[in-house]
Parts: structure tokens; sequence; C-alpha cells
């Protein structure tokens, strides 16, 4: 049996590790403080509720494995449109999606629908191919050896290791979130000549060029300091005790729900199960994976490479006002280096805006690949409700 120091350290280490390995890397959340009363037993049968009734995550494609360059297994899937011609598909570019932060490919649940003709878009989204993937780590994707660091380098070279498996040949538009927007740009960074001659369009969603180090995630200028001096030390030591950690994080799972919220959404009103969703797909990462890759944020600055984009195709920078993790000054810089993209400012949106305003990011993602469609020229499929 464990010792009540252990129990009490544990607690103590799942609120820790809740706190910093969120705030500090974009996991997600906000709460309002009646939340924290709530009793643990009703809290856990509510959420076992939304877990049951959530359609969110439930869409599933083709699974697919690459293998990155360090033999790491790399998950993918892919959706063919069933109502278009075969060869209208083959010849239109096919959409690859890169997740975030503590997140998995379920994130693009809303996106997926609407590829799939299953939620409405103006003007209507195209019938495209899509391959959405799991970043190292996550989801149902291997890991790298343990304790590696991770970088935002080897994010851009799994995502290529990705791209050569499930799309070969032809255009492809990259769409990435958060950490999945800066493995794009690693991959521009890393591949120019790959992105010349086969990127027809890019969506950087909620994410960041760099200077990730002074984000203060909507804390005092003080807090922000002592969280990112202290941050990597104490996400190294949870994760030398994941075991006990991943106990403490489920004793104080109302902390963890109301911390989701905060920095996931930029208001309270939000669909509880999309709440609940994004909650899960959190709470899935291990620890030790926060920490793994935690660092690679302060380091990242990939500016430059936005120049690969930047060359009449079509692009959208897509942030909330209130995303506390990839502020909308982030977007707004990004928009400097790539003047031709479109940049959507969205009100009231916090850092996952995909779940948060899914009307919104569709409706974008379906003019670009619109734009991207006509100013490639291929035969494509016509756009869903034409």
């Amino acid at each position: 049996m464990a010792s009540t120091s252990g129990r009490g350290w544990a607690r103590r280490a799942g609120m820790a590790g809740a706190v910093l390995g969120l705030a500090a890397a974009g996991a997600a959340a906000g709460m309002a403080i009646e939340r924290l009363t709530v009793h643990r037993a009703v809290g856990r049968r509510a959420r076992l509720a939304l877990d049951a009734a959530g359609p969110y995550g439930t869409l599933r494609g083709v699974p697919g494995r690459a293998a990155a360059d360090d033999g790491t297994p790399l998950y993918f899937e892919t959706d063919t449109p069933v109502d278009a011609p075969e060869a209208a598909v083959d010849g239109a570019p096919t959409v690859v999606f890169s997740h975030g932060y503590c997140l998995a490919q379920d994130v693009w649940h809303f996106q997926r629908a609407a590829l799939r003709g299953l939620e409405p878009t103006t003007p209507p989204m195209p019938a495209l191919r899509a391959v959405y993937w799991d970043q190292r780590g996550h989801g149902r994707s291997g890991r790298g050896r343990a304790g590696e660091t991770v970088t935002i380098d080897r994010l851009g070279h799994d995502l290529k290791a990705v791209l050569d498996a499930a799309v070969p040949t032809g255009p492809v538009v990259l769409v990435g979130h958060s950490m999945g927007g800066m493995t794009v740009m690693a991959l521009a960074a890393l591949y120019p000549e790959y992105v010349a001659e086969r990127v027809a369009g890019v969506a950087l969603v909620g994410t960041s060029a760099g200077g990730l180090a002074e984000v203060t995630y909507g804390l005092p200028a003080a807090g922000a300091r002592a969280l990112r001096r202290m941050a990597p030390g104490l996400l190294k030591t949870l994760a030398a005790r994941a075991e006990l950690v991943e106990r403490g994080r489920r004793a104080t799972a109302d902390l963890f729900t109301g911390l989701v919220k905060r920095y996931s959404f930029g208001t309270r009103d939000v669909d509880p199960g999309v709440a609940r969703f994004a909650e899960r797909l959190i709470e899935s990462v291990p620890v030790d994976v926060v920490a793994d890759f935690y660092p690679a944020f302060a380091e990242h600055e990939k500016t430059a490479a936005l120049a690969a984009f930047d060359s009449g195709r079509p692009a959208l920078i897509l942030t909330g006002d209130r995303d506390l993790l990839t502020p909308r000054e982030h977007g707004e810089a990004m928009a400097e280096a790539l003047p031709r993209a479109d940049l959507v400012i969205a009100e009231g949106a916090g850092h996952l805006i995909m779940l948060e305003c899914p009307g919104l990011v569709n409706d974008h993602l379906a003019a670009l690949l619109t734009r991207t469609i006509h100013r490639h020229g291929d035969t494509a499929p016509p756009g869903r409700g034409d």
C-alpha cells in the first residue's frame, strides 16, 4: 500500500504537472472557481457521461504508417472522398493536417467532417483526399528514444517522412495548428525544394514563428519568468516519476479540467462535450512526453522559413484574439513575414480555435482550398453541394 506521504506527493505532482505541463507548453484550459468545489464523484460521473455521449474524435480513415529517419513509427490515416470521380481526386491537392502539442490527429474532427461533406461550409468544401497524422509520442505514433529532447526540426523531418509515405506524388496543402504549424515551418526550412515543387497552399492556425520564450501565458510578468525558469527542471523531475504523476493528475481532475478550459478556449460558452474532448486529448499524453517536447518551444525560430511559402500560393494565417499560448501578435508577425497571406483574427477565440470556432475555421479552409485548386489549374472535384 502506498504511504500517506507518497499519496500526498502524487497529488502535488499531479497538480504541478497539470499547471506547468499545460500552461508552459500549450495544452489548454480555464475554469470557474465553482468548478473546484464540485464533489469529485459528481465530476467523475459528469466526465464519464460526456465521454459516452460525445461523437468527437470518432471519424477514422484508412490507417498507414511511415518510418521516421530514426526508425520511430509514425501513424497516419487517409480519407478519400467517396462522392467524387477518382480522376478528379487524383489531379487535385491532398490536404495534410499536423496537430499541436499534447493533442492528436483527432483534434481536427470538425475539419474532417467538413471535408467528408458532413458539415456545410461557405464556399462549399472541395471533395479532396486528406491525410491526418499523429506527431511522435502522441496519439497512435511511436516514441523516440527515452529521454530524448525533441526539436522542432526533428518534427519537420517526421512530416517529410509522412508526406513521402502518404502522398508520394501530386500537390499538397499543409495545415498546421500550434506545434503542427511550427512543424510545417520546419519542413520549409529543411526542404525548401520540396515546398517549391509540391506545396500548393498552406494554413497556419494558432501558431508562432518564434519568440515563445516571451509569452506570459496570461500570468503577471514575474510569474511568467518564474514559470519559464522552473518548468524544464520540474518537468524532468515529474517525468522521472511518471506513474505517480499520472495518479496525481487523475486525483486533481477538476483542477485539470479548469486549466484545459482556460488555456484552450477564449470564452466559457463552449460545448461541454467539446471541452471534455479537448481534456481527453491532453490527458492522454504522458508527462514524460510533455517533458521531452517542452524545451523545443523556447528555441523555436522559423520566421525566415516563411519566405518559402511567399510565392503567390494561397496562404492562410488564423489566430484567436484570446489565445494565451500563441497570442495574436505572433500571427500578425507571421503575416508581416508572409504579406500575401490572408490574416484572420477570430474575436473571442482561444488556442483550440478549430474546436471552439469550427464553422469559421472550416469556411476559411474551404476558401483556401478553392483558391488553391483554381490556381493549380488541375481538374478538381466540385465543391460540396455544387
